[in-house]
């Protein structure tokens, strides 16, 4: 049995983390094809640099984030872990050793300051430039090795004798800065030489400083003064340590970044360049001072997710020019990013790039973008060989972009779209035989993409660009399936438990990183509790357990589980009903007025009470995994009362629901609300009238949406659920990929059938939302879920329909690839099953009864 793949916590790249005892992860691959036997041990491992070691031999099938072995790491201790794992047999061979570094843990360790440029004004034009900032240091002798730690209050790019230290963008992303700054580390042993070295920031608002929010936005947020802070440890060939960092001797210079803003863009002057800037003895006679500024070093904290990187570049479907020289470019698919140009021109000449995710009458349609500008300008150098450019600090969603005043005629060559987001490794892929649900599932792959840079956001284009708890809390169990997201959401769910630390009432935000917005309504003072969106707190953790299975995850946000549960306790009435006119409901129901985006066909305290019982029953199952009797009593008897309370008096007691409304039935069968089988049957029943009433398009909004299928399905009318997913007229998920959608939209109707978009002000063409129907589809359609937690056991239930001959779900879980594709053909149904070593599958096949299956690859007919 051989070890492979070996992890740490969720890193992709365990150099400088943050956790002194990381758990280890590794998958398993038996001694032959022909041998599936399981794990039934293992031992560990830990290497130290003088060699000493730490070893752990357990009798154990356990093989994702086991405990970690030996005594704690200090910072900057590197270790090497190796593993090996036995079945039946003698133990199989030692895995190679992997390294593991901790970062800076303790505030104690750094001694460099913030500094920020001192000519930089925080009055000056909106959006602000960047700047410049260096310094230069000399080393004895060669280098051995060498590490970068560094972080800034903006946005940065570190360069180190004149090449970049990173390939990241908009790095260090966005967190609530007040409580948590993260801090990235890079080994720059490569970059360093003996004797005159120079390395240097290049440094922006970002979300740091520049303004944020719609409704014109505001800025200066976290402050008025940008800052870089960065610490360069050496040690040399001779063992000599040597450490530099950020402090009063450093210069900054205006550089050739006039103005930078993530909603307005960039302006770029290349004549402003300064060649050679982070190289050695470059002239600095004409730069200005640095000054520092305070920090509080504990909020310091080691990244625990990936960077924003390029992830790809596409190239023009078509360029058309216009009669009056512009030119508008079609990348033919939806994206977030910026363009990359190469142009050759007289110095001072000026090409503008403006984005757009849609055309009108064969302009590009800004509407939808508010206050967001999105335009980069670029100011020619003039050198004949022609010059190469892309935005630095800055992102747009688009799928069109409108060229003016390019030297000559554009050609399709001289300009690509750069695709921007977190580094995330996908994990999971479907296919079928119908190319427009394939389409869908594409477009939302490319809205999940766009929409996680550094933080799960609503949408990437427009002025808001919010972390709201409300998508992410529906779309998580997507999230999981198609992108290793768990780094991420977990750093995320940080700064959501951060934020609310700070509310006065310890309530759950909306949104977060929380920041104060300019609503365009009226709102209660204070932190309002919202029905769905604060409930994230319970359910995204949850969500990352089922799929991940890190009880440490659990563990580390039970509080702010409970807190909210809690909150919600005390808002809702004594009969258990939360009744609250101020919510956002169903958000976005088709039937909505377009610019009453909340009003929906099912009463708001229906759905606020059944949050309330899903949370509070989903909180008092983390509460009896945790150990937590008390709480798991006193919280499985609250979902018990307020389970109650809704049927009493939001149903008949019988299975129908007052409202009658998809969403109120998608609830109460998806919550498990109703007390028996013979209430769920009427309820499932009504369910599919009402959706056959509709024509079978869509009649929910946010919070019905990812449940409505599965309630169909879990109550015999699966045929409906597949209906109701085919259907082409408007509203349903088809209508957007026949308008033409490459991302999934925010409206049911962001394009109306004319081909205008719609007149609502909430109209993105990239939400992720209503593609949330995409665990539908990878659990029903493919038919492949996770039935115990982390994928340890495998639930392969597919259920054919549609007119469907063909589907395919694969994921990579954390114990290898786990595939499930079906055929039918002649009214045969043939299934073949990939079961990674580790784990078994319950096959549960249309007039079958179940099996079970270990590891390896089966094929079953039904």
């Amino acid at each position: 049995m051989h070890v492979r793949d070996i992890r740490f916590e969720h890193h992709r790249s365990p150099l400088g983390i943050g956790e002194p005892s990381p758990r280890l992860s590794w998958a398993v691959a038996p001694d032959s094809l022909g041998r599936k036997e399981r794990q039934r041990g293992y031992e560990i491992e830990i290497r130290d640099a003088a060699g000493r070691v730490a070893r752990r031999r357990v009798e154990s099938a356990d093989s994702v984030l086991v405990p970690w072995v030996g005594t704690p790491l200090e910072s900057r201790e590197r270790r090497e872990a190796r593993v090996r794992a036995w079945g039946s047999g003698p133990p199989g061979p030692w895995s190679d050793f992997v390294p593991v570094e901790a970062g800076l843990l303790h505030a104690e360790d750094w001694s460099a300051a913030a500094v920020t440029p001192l000519s930089d004004d925080p009055a000056a034009a909106d959006p602000r430039p960047a700047h410049l900032l260096r310094g230069e240091f000399a080393l004895p002798g060669p280098v051995a090795s060498a590490r970068l730690y560094a972080t800034a209050l903006g946005v940065f790019e570190m360069e180190i004798n004149g090449r970049p230290v990173a390939d990241e963008v908009l790095s260090p992303g966005w967190t609530s800065y007040h409580d948590r700054l993260r801090y990235r580390t890079w080994d720059v042993t490569d970059l360093l030489c003996p004797g005159a070295n120079a390395w240097g920031a290049h440094l922006a608002d970002g979300w740091y400083r520049g303004r944020l929010g719609f409704n014109g936005g505001i800025r200066d947020i976290y402050g008025d003064r940008t800052a870089v802070l960065a610490q360069l440890e050496v040690t040399l060939a001779d063992g000599t340590r040597l450490t530099f960092a950020t402090d009063p001797t450093w210069r900054s210079a205006d550089g050739p970044v006039l103005a930078s803003g993530l909603l307005e863009g960039e302006t770029h002057d290349a004549r402003r360049e300064r060649p050679g800037w982070s190289r050695a003895g470059h002239d600095t006679s004409g730069w200005s001072l640095v000054a520092e500024v305070g920090l509080d070093r504990s909020t310091l904290t080691a990244a625990d997710g990936p960077p924003v990187r390029r992830a790809e570049v596409l190239e023009p479907v078509s360029v058309v020019r216009k009669p009056d020289g512009r030119h508008i470019v079609d990348f033919g698919q939806n994206l977030v990013g910026r363009l990359r140009i190469k142009v050759t021109g007289e110095g001072g000449e000026t090409v503008v790039l403006r984005h757009a995710e849609v055309l009108e009458d064969g302009e590009l349609c800004t509407r939808p973008l508010r206050n967001a500008t999105s335009t980069d300008r670029y100011v020619v150098r003039g050198v004949p060989e022609g010059e190469t450019w892309e935005p630095a600090f800055t992102t747009h969603g688009f799928r069109y972009a409108e060229i003016s005043g390019w030297p000559g005629r554009l050609h399709p060559e001289d300009v690509s779209a750069v695709v921007i987001h977190s580094d995330l490794r996908r994990t999971g892929w479907f296919d079928c035989s119908d190319p427009a649900l394939n389409r869908l599932h594409e477009n939302i792959v490319w809205s999940m993409r766009g929409n996680f840079v550094d933080i799960p956001t609503d949408c990437p284009q427009r002025d808001e660009r919010l972390g709201w708890t409300g998508d992410i809390q529906v779309f998580a169990p997507t999230a999981a399936f198609l992108y290793d997201c768990a780094g991420m959401l977990s750093s995320w769910l940080r700064d959501l438990a951060a934020d609310t630390n700070r509310d006065a009432g310890g309530v759950t935000p909306n949104w977060s990183p929380q920041i104060p917005v300019i609503l365009p309504f009226e709102v209660p003072e204070g932190n309002h509790p919202m029905a769905g969106w604060g409930d994230a707190a319970v359910l995204v953790p949850w969500a990352l357990y089922q799929r991940y299975g890190d009880l440490g995850l659990l563990e580390r946000q039970y509080r702010d589980m409970r807190r909210w549960v809690d909150t919600v306790e005390k808002a809702a009435d004594p009969d258990r009903v939360w009744r609250d006119d101020f919510q956002f409901g169903d958000w976005l129901d088709p039937a909505a007025p377009p610019d009453e985006a909340a009003q929906s066909r099912t009463p708001k305290a229906l759905v606020c009470t059944a949050y309330f019982a899903r949370s509070a029953s989903v909180l008092a199952e983390a509460a009896g995994l945790l150990g937590r009797r008390s709480d798991r009593d006193r919280y499985a008897a609250l979902a018990q009362e307020v389970r109650d309370a809704f049927v009493r008096t939001f149903t008949d007691g019988r299975g129908r629901t007052a409202a009658d409304t998809q969403t109120s039935y998608a609830l109460a069968i998806g919550f498990a609300l109703l007390a028996s089988e013979g209430e769920r049957a009427v309820a499932g029943a009504r369910l599919a009238e009402l959706v056959a009433d509709a024509g079978f398009t869509v009649a929910t909004g946010f919070l019905g949406t990812p449940l409505v299928c599965d309630a169909l399905t879990v109550t015999g009318h699966v045929d409906a659920a597949y209906r109701l997913l085919m259907e082409r007229s408007c509203p349903s998920w088809l209508y957007q990929v026949e308008m033409g959608a490459t991302t999934t939209w925010e409206r049911w109707d962001s394009m109306l059938a004319d081909g205008s978009v719609n007149p609502g002000e909430m109209t993105s063409f990239n939400h992720y939302a209503l593609g949330s129907v995409a665990d539908w589809l990878h659990r029903t359609v493919g038919g492949l879920a996770p039935a115990a937690p982390g994928y340890r056991r495998l639930l392969v239930r597919p259920r054919p329909g549609g007119g469907l001959s063909r589907a395919r779900a694969a994921h990579d879980t954390p114990y290898g690839r786990a595939e499930v594709s079906w055929r039918k053909a002649g009214g045969r149904l043939t299934v073949e099953v990939t079961v990674p070593p580790g784990c078994e599958a319950l096959v549960d096949l249309p007039g079958l009864a179940a099996v079970t299956a270990g590891a390896g690859t089966h094929t079953f007919h039904a």
